[in-house]
């Protein structure tokens, strides 16, 4: 993470959260995925299971993961409700500093005060 002058609040790598939007990097063969706040709909802690073997792409046709090789390792999950069937899936190395930052935008893009942070939903 950088300074407070930085505007890239979040980077891992893989993950980064900046003053627009979530950038995911190695979403596709080709390169990133950028989602601005405004068209997150809902953010929900997923357990990894079966799914830590999941490296890239889909298996059940509703997440679409990110190239994660590190993934193995891990045990959260962050599920993007982003209003589409298919939902970005990340495993970002903090998911509570990924979720707390998309929430905390997605609260001031939709005026969400006083609601429920693990799941974020505009009015």
């Amino acid at each position: 993470m950088g300074d407070m002058n930085d505007p890239t609040r979040y980077d891992d790598g893989g993950i980064v959260c900046d003053e627009s939007g979530l950038i995911i990097r190695r979403y596709y063969p080709w390169g990133s995925k950028r989602i601005p706040y405004s068209a997150i709909r809902s953010v929900k802690r997923l357990p990894i299971r079966i799914r830590r073997w999941r490296l890239f792409g889909s298996g059940d046709f509703m997440h679409w993961w990110n190239l994660d090789l590190t993934r193995p390792k891990k045990s959260v999950a962050l599920d993007i409700d982003i209003g589409r069937f298919v939902h970005p899936t990340i495993t970002p190395n903090d998911p509570d500093a990924v979720e707390r930052l998309i929430t905390e935008h997605a609260t001031r893009t939709h005026g969400m005060a006083g609601r429920d942070p693990g799941t974020v939903r505009p009015n």
